[in-house]
């Protein structure tokens, strides 16, 4: 059977369309269209704001014509109110209503500002007991209106603002404004500003009082306080306080509140209500590394323990390269965050193709702030060693460790930062007649760095290193205090610990570690990134004898809200039979 041909198809399609615009109508939009002239920029926007039609204007589809008039007759008056605010008194407005079709109408708004009101005098004066605090003083000499400006009210709003906030800021509660006068003369298109603010007296804080959480000792809570009894009072630090509470994970709710209608003697009282979260936490993972293999990890943590708010935690680690339990006790300083002292110790195991070692340590550390962002510490670590390396038999070995490490980061987030930096540096060292079978003297060295570039490109560049003073004979050196490179964190396309001096063809390390890395990721979406990167360096026993391995390769980069997982493809450079390695991590290594 056949149905038509070529020839037909454009003749039947065209009865087609004429039958189906007969049958089915099609019914023209209702549409009112703006057009405004003679004024641009924030004038614009303000006027465009004041004109917008009301949401009633249209019903079933139809324009309501009679409202649309009566609409149009107010436009030159909210004309006028919308640009009074930016200086201009005397505009002149004509608008017209016109039918573009049936149900198409444009209002024109043509609008002619007129000359604007320009500032003769600004007077701003400081009274009260914060009258001779500089910052304020400051503030207002920055006032953003001056003479021969046009008058601008949303600033003038904005300046006052903004210099109440700050006397409030600095602890003067009451501070108001006993005259703020705008006197416009429109004849003669000039205005005068005054402007008096009464400072009050200076408020401190209060005694503060901790409620809904008991079982915290209060000296313990104390130390999440931002400020002292007796400080200038500041809303900015009862903030810092509610976030510093948060962030220490103890509490899943936090309300700061001020008593200032309860001030005695100018002292503010301060309510900390909190609700604590779950104590203790139990949290298992599962996961793959191409480090450690497949791995299963289990986290002991109480966040108060002995009711004393001291942290202690276990952590279990069974993975096909590394099996290892640890444990920590957390004994936080009572003045400074950041500050704490800490007693670990732990069994570790690993087996892998370079090295077997199992490892019993304990070590006693005293952690101090030493300002924004950068810590330093000192301790003392007792290590037990057996291990069986290269062609060496098992041997034992013990080292009583003390040093002292120093940190700091510049990462304003750890989620997915944009920029920042890091660098660590620890130096530690052992001596026979401290209880150590041997002497010996390391210093060890990390950093990092992210910068954005254009495009949504970043660049990150990272490095490691260390260095050893050792005379005995190497072989009896501890195989966890040597130094080995390749793996995820280090020299990807090679297996982790698998570069370093070798004894025969077994690998066993050295005593002097160079690594370093460059990285550029392309943002992809929200979580996405993929990345090109280059890997150097290796472990060696002299400078002369280090052998440098290099990698490079591409890799994807998915970004969740406990850190990156990272996928990377690497191949060897400058070895003969290069070979492609996978590497899969997860978390920024630093």
């Amino acid at each position: 059977m056949k149905f038509g041909n070529r020839k037909t198809t454009p003749i039947r399609l065209g009865v087609f369309f004429c039958f189906w615009l007969v049958v089915f109508p099609v019914t023209a939009l209702a549409q009112v269209d703006l057009k405004v002239t003679g004024v641009e920029g924030k004038l614009l926007d303000n006027v465009e704001a004041a004109l917008a039609f009301p949401s009633g204007l249209i019903q079933d589809k139809k324009v309501n014509l009679r409202w649309l008039e009566r609409f149009q007759k107010t436009a030159p008056q909210k004309v006028a109110s919308a640009l009074e605010p930016f200086g201009y008194y005397g505009s002149q407005t004509v608008s017209e209503l016109t039918a573009l079709s049936e149900n198409h109408y444009r209002l024109s708004v043509r609008i002619d500002p007129g000359l604007p009101v320009r500032i003769r005098t600004v007077r701003l004066d400081l009274q009260g007991e914060g009258a001779g605090k500089k910052e304020l003083a400051a503030l207002a000499g920055r006032f953003p209106l001056r003479t021969g400006d046009i008058l601008d009210q949303d600033a003038y709003e904005r300046a006052k603002t903004r210099i109440r906030a700050r006397a409030v800021d600095l602890g003067y509660l009451a501070a108001d404004f006993k005259v703020h006068e705008i006197r416009i003369h429109q004849a003669e298109r000039w205005a005068e500003i005054e402007l008096k603010l009464d400072t009050g007296p200076e408020f401190r804080f209060g005694p503060v009082s901790f409620q809904g959480a008991p079982a915290y000792p209060e000296a313990f809570l104390k130390r999440y306080q931002a400020f002292r009894t007796g400080d200038v009072f500041s809303h900015a630090r009862l903030g810092e306080t509610q976030m510093q509470l948060l962030d220490s994970d103890r509490f899943k709710d936090v309300a700061v509140i001020a008593r200032e209608d309860a001030a005695v003697d100018r002292q503010v009282p301060i309510d900390v209500n909190l609700t604590p979260s779950a104590r203790i936490r139990l949290r298992p993972g599962v996961g793959y590394g191409t480090d450690t293999g497949a791995r299963f990890s289990l986290r002991y943590k109480d966040l108060d323990a002995f009711h004393l708010g001291h942290e202690l935690t276990a952590d279990l680690l069974v993975a096909e390269l590394m099996q290892s339990l640890t444990a920590a006790y957390i004994i936080p300083d009572a003045r400074d965050l950041k500050t704490y002292s800490a007693v670990r110790a732990g069994n570790i195991h690993e087996e892998l193709d370079t090295y077997e070692t199992r490892s019993l340590f304990a070590e006693i550390e005293h952690v101090r702030s030493l300002g924004k962002s950068q810590l330093g510490s000192v301790f003392v670590r007792l290590l037990e060693e057996n291990s069986k390396i290269g062609e060496v038999e098992d041997f034992d070995s013990r080292v009583i460790l003390p040093g002292v490490r120093y940190s700091r980061r510049g990462y304003p987030s750890l989620i997915r930062p944009r920029k920042g930096y890091y660098v660590g540096f620890e130096v530690r060292g052992a001596h026979k007649e401290l209880g150590s079978d041997t002497d010996l003297f390391q210093c060890l060295g990390s950093g990092n760095f992210l910068m954005p570039l254009p495009g949504r490109f970043s660049l990150f560049a990272r490095f490691e290193g260390g260095a050893t003073l050792y005379d005995d004979p190497f072989s009896s050196f501890p195989v966890s205090l040597r130094f080995f490179a390749g793996g995820d964190q280090s020299v990807r396309g090679y297996a982790y610990q698998s570069l370093g001096p070798k004894s025969g063809q077994e690998v066993v390390g050295g005593k002097h570690l160079a690594v370093g890395s460059l990285e550029i990721e392309r943002a992809v979406g929200k979580d996405w990134g993929v990345a090109v990167f280059y890997d150097a360096g290796n472990a060696f026993d002299s400078p002369s004898e280090m052998n440098l391995a290099q990698g490079a390769g591409i890799g994807v980069r998915y970004y969740t809200l406990i850190g990156p997982i990272k996928i990377d493809l690497a191949r060897q450079i400058d070895r003969d039979n290069s070979s492609y390695r996978l590497h899969v991590s997860m978390g920024f290594g630093w």
